[in-house]
C-alpha cells in the first residue's frame, strides 16, 4: 500500500491581542477599497526547528496584534462591497483565526512543496471559501509542523487591509516577538492622511464592467525555475542594444512568461489585445510614512497586441515592460490618465483570458521573516479564488536560487499547458534571442 500524505488540523481558535487596543475605526483608502474583497495566501516554509512552533507563533501573534490591532478587527458598514462609501475597518479586537496542524511526512518527503504538489496547498492554510465578506476575520493563519521538525506557516488575509509589503512587515514583527524581542523593530502605521489618491485599475474595471461578475477558473498550477543563464543573457543583450539602460530580473522573467503564454493560447492571433498588468509599490513615489502597512500600490497597464508580444523579439517585450515602469510617476501625477486609456475593447480584454496579471514577490520582505529557527527555505503564494490569469515571479528563498529564479503561475488552462511549457523551454534554451 502506498504512503498516504496527511495533514491533521486542530479546531480553529481566535487569537486576540495580548493587551488592550484602541476601539477605533479606520476608513479605507481608495487603494484599500479596490482590493477589499480579495484574499491571498502566502506560504512560508521553514526548515530550521522551533520548539512547539504552533504555540510559539500563536503567542507571538497575540503580542503582535497589540501593535497591529486592525488585523484583529473586522470590516463593517455598507455590506462590504468595494463601491460602498461607509465601509470601515472596525478595530474590535475579535482576533485572528488560528489553526495548529501536523503532517505525517517530512519536508523532504513533499519536496519543500515543489511541483507537482504532494500535499494540496489548501491543506496547509485556512481559507475564506470564496470572496471576503463582512464580519469575516481579516486574517487566517495555520502553522503545520512536519515530522522532521520543520514547519509551514500559511497566512490568508483580506487584501483590503494590507498589501504584500504590509503583510511581510507584520510577519517580521511576529517573528521578532517569537524570538524574544520586547517590541517590533518597525513602528507600524496604518493610517497616513498625507497619502494622495492613487490611480487603481481594479476600481476602474469594477465601474466599467459592472454586472459582469467574474467566475472562478481552473487554471493549471505552474512552479517554474527561470534559469540564470537565460536571465543574464537577456540582460546583457538588452544593455548592448538599448544604450544607457539596464533591465531588471523582474522585467526579463515577466517578458518570458507573457510572451510564452501569448504564443501558447493564441495560435491565430490577428490584432487581438494581450494586455499585461503588473503591481508596483509606490511608497517612495508618494512619500508614505515609514512603517505604513496599508495598501500603497498601483497596477500599471501595458497594452500590446498579441502579435507584438508573441512574434516580437524578447528584448522588445522587455522594453515594453520597462517603459511602463518608468511611466509610473507620470501615472501618479495624473489620476485621469488611466481612465483615458481604457476603452470597451480593452476592458473586455482585461476581464478575459488574454490578459496577464503579475505581482512580483521579490523585495517585499518575506525573506526576512524568522520565528527563531532561521529564515524561510521557501516562500510561495496562492489565490483561493482565481478569476484571471496570474503570475508571481521573483519568489524569495527558493531552494533552487542557485539554478534560477522561482516563478509560480496560474495563467493557462489545462488545454494550453503542454504548449506553454514547450514555449518556455524553447525560450530558456541556448537558442539565439
Amino acid at each position: 500500500m502506498s504512503f498516504v500524505y496527511a495533514v491533521t488540523k486542530s479546531p480553529p481558535v481566535l487569537v486576540s491581542p495580548a493587551g488592550p487596543t484602541p476601539a477605533v475605526t479606520i476608513r479605507p483608502t481608495s487603494t484599500d477599497m479596490s482590493r477589499l474583497n480579495l484574499s491571498f495566501t502566502s506560504f512560508h516554509v521553514f526548515e530550521g526547528r522551533v520548539h512547539e512552533p504552533a504555540e510559539t507563533i500563536r503567542r507571538a501573534l497575540s503580542r503582535a496584534l497589540v501593535h497591529y490591532y486592525p488585523f484583529a478587527g473586522r470590516v463593517s458598514g455598507g455590506g462590504g462591497h468595494g463601491d460602498d462609501q461607509d465601509v470601515v475597518f472596525s478595530c474590535t479586537g475579535e482576533g485572528v483565526v488560528f489553526v495548529a496542524a501536523t503532517a505525517n511526512s517530512t519536508l523532504e518527503d513533499v519536496r519543500f512543496l515543489e511541483a507537482p504538489l504532494v500535499i494540496p496547498l489548501g491543506d496547509l492554510a485556512v481559507g475564506y471559501g470564496g470572496p471576503c465578506r463582512v464580519s469575516d476575520p481579516l486574517m487566517l493563519m495555520q502553522v503545520t509542523e512536519f515530522a522532521c521538525g520543520g514547519f509551514v506557516v500559511g497566512v490568508t488575509w483580506n487584501h483590503g487591509l494590507a498589501d504584500g509589503f504590509g503583510l511581510a512587515q507584520f510577519l517580521c514583527a511576529v517573528g521578532e516577538l517569537a524570538r524574544g524581542l520586547p517590541s517590533p523593530s518597525v513602528v507600524p502605521v496604518r493610517y497616513d492622511e498625507s497619502l494622495p489618491d492613487i490611480p487603481q485599475l481594479f476600481s476602474l474595471l469594477r465601474e466599467t464592467a459592472a454586472g459582469n461578475k467574474p467566475e472562478h477558473v481552473d487554471f493549471a498550477y505552474f512552479d517554474v525555475t527561470t534559469p540564470w543563464s537565460f536571465v543574464n543573457r537577456v540582460k546583457a543583450e538588452f544593455s548592448s542594444r538599448v544604450a544607457g539602460r539596464r533591465c531588471s530580473v523582474f522585467e526579463v522573467i515577466t517578458a518570458a512568461i507573457w510572451q510564452s503564454r501569448t504564443r501558447a493560447i493564441d495560435g491565430r492571433r490577428g490584432g487581438s489585445l494581450a494586455p499585461l498588468v503588473f503591481t508596483a509599490n509606490v511608497r517612495n513615489h508618494v512619500g508614505a510614512k515609514d512603517g505604513y502597512y496599508g495598501n500603497c500600490i498601483t497596477s500599471q497597464l501595458v497594452v500590446a497586441t498579441a502579435d507584438a508580444v508573441a512574434d516580437g523579439d524578447i528584448i522588445d517585450v522587455v522594453k515594453l515592460i520597462k517603459d511602463a515602469k518608468e511611466r509610473i510617476p507620470e501615472l501618479l501625477a495624473n489620476n485621469k490618465q488611466l481612465a483615458a486609456t481604457v476603452d470597451d475593447e480593452l476592458v473586455e480584454a482585461l476581464c478575459g483570458y488574454r490578459a496577464l496579471y503579475v505581482s512580483s514577490w521579490g523585495g517585499i520582505g518575506f525573506d526576512g521573516v524568522d520565528f527563531g529557527g532561521g529564515r524561510p527555505a521557501r516562500v510561495m503564494s496562492n489565490m483561493e479564488v482565481k478569476t484571471v490569469p496570474t503570475c508571481a515571479p521573483c519568489l524569495p528563498c527558493s531552494r533552487k536560487d542557485g539554478d534560477g529564479v522561482n516563478v509560480i503561475a496560474s495563467c493557462v488552462t489545462e488545454e494550453h499547458v503542454d504548449v506553454f511549457r514547450a514555449e518556455l523551454a524553447r525560450l530558456f534554451s541556448g537558442d539565439p534571442i
